[in-house]
């Protein structure tokens, strides 16, 4: 069945376009049934449009790199009969662990067409990406050369000595690195060269894909601990895909730019794979990405040269823009920029869009949910600081849970509740059973972890990360009302509130601050602003942290558990000192434990064992005190 894009035609305004759209069984909709299905359908239908340009630099007068549909369908195919030369079949992993390269596409799509993917975030330690690739099983591992990156390279080695499965590393070189390959031999190989004996027309294995196969892991839950990987379909990449191009309005004319990491799959499905599935372009904004300082330097320059329609970013992301000029740039291509991965300050939409001129569209998504659950509609009301409408499709309920995890009732409207999703984008459950323990607040209904509320007209407002809320004394506290304040601030680049432990009340609001480069600003001053400008008493913060730089993920939220840990690392340290007193010997570490949530370890004498009790058990953090501690202080 040709696939269909009537919905493609119909411009979202409310909740009811939405519900004409899913008047059509997802399964009449004619999708292709498997990712390189859909590339070889639209290969036969855009040819030689451009699907897919890089960009080495950024810099203004630099010659990009482009390739066609067929181009692109060709390299895919190479690559999955590479992979399938190597002995990887339908149940077979290969992990990449690659910066934003053409590379890193043919690797993605490849493996689907020969096994399963699996991304790998460069910038995790050893011991993490092992524990990912054991536990994925991978057998080809496909990473930068010694001479594009030695520090990964050492990191790959390593890896071959951890990861018994790993039979092959292929390694991809930085363009304009030329690498001697001292380092390949019969186990090693030169990805670019493998593929080029490769044939280009037809998958050798002569697999039949199905849509319930699994097309990938991706990686999910943090950056540390036991790891969790999520098993996507090849229906529901593609379902997202379908789903992120008809709520966004993507068309054959759609230039989408890429800055965000290609491990994470925002940047994979909303700027990728949903692109080429109605004939749009793809630019990949250099190797690193928004990580590029030119790429924020330039960005206007790229928009302008490359004729860009829309681009996809987080909040970090977004205030770093305004910092930018924006005078001198023709920008009348730019229709468009979406927002998501962390709730994005109202203030900060408004001086975005009173800079730029620009319609900034928030909306919200999970790895579990494949890519994205909801949109603001481009077309219609969109309401600021809220996430939007559920994507056609994608169903969306508000609920209150037990012990367990399980929904005890629906909560009403603007009530707010856990956030359970459903639909043909939401995966089937974690690859390790284990992880799954109270995840499904009902059967296919799966519970993200976030708190929100559905608004009289089907709008989701994000109200907090369940984890994140900071509760004083019984009472919950939305840490974006602080941030949203603090944010007004023309001092203030980057906020974030969180929960600092307390005897009394449990916790009470602290909040982190990074300054604008050039302003000066002390606590006092700080807190008489929160003061005025947080109607909410109890959530008005207790004291003010500043930071030279906010700790950030990978793809650019602010990591909170970093400045918990710091915070209670510095609470517990003055404790102790204040107790114990200054000449006792100890040492504080703080980390987060999967069974315990946030935990302190105490390392001390075993005679200074029941003062240091007495001193933090009243305290809401899970305590462990243990042997004898040789150094005053170790780090969180």
């Amino acid at each position: 069945m040709p696939l269909s894009s009537e919905c493609l035609n119909i411009r979202i305004v409310t909740i009811d376009d939405i519900r004409q759209i899913e008047s059509i069984p997802i399964e009449q909709r004619g999708l292709p049934t498997n990712t390189y299905a859909l590339l070889r359908a639209s290969a036969a239908r855009f040819g030689n449009r451009p699907a897919l340009r890089f960009l080495a630099s950024a810099r203004k007068g630099e010659q990009s790199h482009a390739l066609s549909y067929s181009d692109l369908l060709a390299k895919v195919t190479q690559a999955a009969n590479a992979f399938h030369q190597l002995g990887v079949g339908t149940s077979n992993v290969v992990s990449s662990m690659l910066p934003n390269l053409p590379q890193t596409h043919y690797t993605i799509w490849g493996a689907e067409a020969a096994g399963i993917y699996n991304p790998i975030n460069p910038m995790l330690e050893v011991e993490h990406v092992a524990a990912i690739l054991n536990e994925a099983k991978t057998r080809v591992l496909v990473t930068l050369g010694p001479a594009s990156d030695p520090l990964l390279w050492q990191k790959a080695l390593q890896l071959q000595a951890s990861v018994p499965s790993l039979a092959y590393v292929l390694t991809v070189n930085l363009p304009g690195v030329t690498d001697p390959g001292e380092h390949l031999n019969d186990k090693v190989l030169d990805f670019d060269a493998l593929l080029a004996g490769q044939a280009a027309g037809a998958l050798v294995s002569e697999r039949a894909i199905d849509g319930t196969d699994i097309a990938s892991y991706f990686h999910t839950g943090g950056t540390t601990g036991t790891p969790k990987l999520a098993p996507h379909t090849h229906f529901n990449e593609v379902v997202s895909s379908w789903q992120i191009a008809c709520a966004a309005d993507f068309k054959s004319s759609s230039k989408g730019l890429c800055g965000l990491p290609l491990f994470h799959v925002n940047a994979v499905f909303a700027t990728g794979l949903s692109l080429w599935l109605v004939g749009g372009e793809a630019i990949l904004a250099t190797a690193a990405g928004y990580r590029t300082p030119a790429v924020i330097e330039n960005f206007w320059h790229v928009v302008e040269a490359y004729r860009v329609t829309y681009f996809s970013a987080v909040p970090t992301i977004i205030s770093a823009l305004l910092e930018v000029p924006v005078e001198g740039y023709d920008l009348s291509s730019l229709e468009v920029a979406f927002c998501g991965a962390a709730p994005l300050a109202t203030e900060l939409i408004r001086k975005f869009e009173a800079r730029t001129g620009l319609v900034l569209v928030e909306g919200y998504g999970q790895t579990e949910g494949t890519a994205a659950s909801t949109l603001n509609p481009r077309y219609g009301d969109r309401r600021v600081g809220c996430v939007g409408l559920p994507l056609p499709y994608c169903h969306i309920r508000i609920v209150e849970v037990d012990a367990e995890g399980r929904a005890v009732r629906e909560c009403a409207t603007n009530e707010t509740g856990v956030i359970a999703i459903s639909g043909a984008n939401v995966f089937q459950g974690y690859k390790q059973a284990a992880q799954n323990v109270g995840q499904w607040v009902d059967d296919g209904w799966f519970n993200t972890g976030d708190l929100g509320r559905l608004d009289e007209d089907g709008y989701l407002w994000l109200t907090g990360r369940s984890k994140d809320l900071i509760i004083r004394g019984g009472h919950n506290i939305d840490p974006q009302m602080i941030e949203e304040a603090y944010y007004t601030c023309d001092k203030v680049a980057q906020a974030a509130a969180i929960g600092q432990p307390d005897r009394r009340v449990g916790e009470l609001p602290v909040v982190a601050i990074q300054l604008k480069a050039g302003t000066q600003a002390t606590e006092e001053e700080m807190l008489a602003f929160g003061a005025a400008h947080i109607h909410e008493r109890a959530a008005v913060p207790k004291a003010v942290i500043f930071v030279d730089t906010m700790p950030m993920t990978a793809v650019g939220k602010i990591f909170k558990p970093a400045l918990r840990n710091d915070l209670i690392h510095t609470l517990v340290s003055g404790e102790l000192n204040a107790a114990l007193g200054a000449d006792s010997a100890f040492s504080v570490t703080v980390d987060i434990d999967k069974q315990y949530g946030q935990r302190v370890t105490v390392r001390a004498a075993l005679a200074l064992h029941a003062d240091i009790k007495q001193c933090l058990g009243d305290y809401p953090f899970a305590l462990h005190i243990e042997g004898e501690a040789n150094a005053r202080r170790t780090t969180t």
